[in-house]
Order: C-alpha cells, then sequence, then structure tokens
C-alpha cells in the first residue's frame, strides 16, 4: 500500500465535506435557486404566505365579499389578520423589490385616503 495515497474511507470523507455544485440543493446563488418559490426562504425574503397576499392584491373582484372569501380561502386568514400583513408588507423592501407597481400603488391609497388630520375633523371617532 502507498503512503502517499489516501485509503478508500479517507477519500470518502473528503468527497463528503466538499458540496459539489451539481448537486441539487446545493448552496448556489443562480437565479433560478434564488427566485424559486418553493425553496424555503432564505436571509429574510417573502414567505410563501406573503406572495400568495401580493399576488390575491393585485387581483380584481367583481362581487361584493368576493374577496374576502378569496382571504379565507386561498390565504387561511382573517380578513383583519390579511390586512395587518398587507400593511407590514408595504414597509418591506422585499415586497417592493417583488411587486414594486402594487406596493407604490397601495403605499399611495395609504397615504392619501384621508389626508392630513385637521382642527376642523374634531369631531370624527376614526
Amino acid at each position: 500500500m502507498d503512503p502517499a495515497r489516501p485509503t478508500d474511507g479517507a477519500a470518502r470523507a473528503a468527497r463528503a465535506a466538499v458540496p459539489s455544485a451539481a448537486t441539487p440543493g446545493a448552496d448556489d446563488d443562480t437565479p433560478a435557486a434564488v427566485s424559486d418559490p418553493s425553496l424555503p426562504v432564505a436571509r429574510g425574503g417573502l414567505t410563501e404566505r406573503d406572495r400568495r397576499i401580493l399576488a390575491l392584491e393585485s387581483r380584481t373582484f367583481r362581487y361584493v365579499g368576493a374577496k374576502e372569501r378569496a382571504i379565507r380561502e386561498e390565504i387561511g386568514v382573517s380578513k383583519v389578520a390579511y390586512y395587518v400583513r398587507l400593511n407590514a408588507l408595504l414597509d418591506d423592501p422585499d415586497a417592493l423589490r417583488a411587486a414594486p407597481a402594487l406596493v407604490h400603488r397601495l403605499r399611495g391609497r395609504r397615504t392619501s385616503e384621508d389626508g392630513p388630520a385637521t382642527a376642523v375633523d374634531t369631531d370624527r371617532v376614526a
């Protein structure tokens, strides 16, 4: 046996310690791996639920109550929880990168809905 040549066990251990680039699931930053929605969220990205919320918010609904029903059935949360999470997503840079037009439109609607409060509006409750 040649002392310079590693044994089969040592060679196997060395190969197992170094992940191959061709190995599926290896850590890589290729565009396909980074944007694949089936992969778990890494480094603070959007969750699958967040992506579904943005997708549902970009749709239009024709009938009264259809959006609330879609929130319950497709997202699986209450209407209040949906809007709380949507409001938080409007401030999330990952959501801005995922759906810039939607986030900008909703941010504009959020800030211009009532305008600034004035002293004349003292009789308003909410």
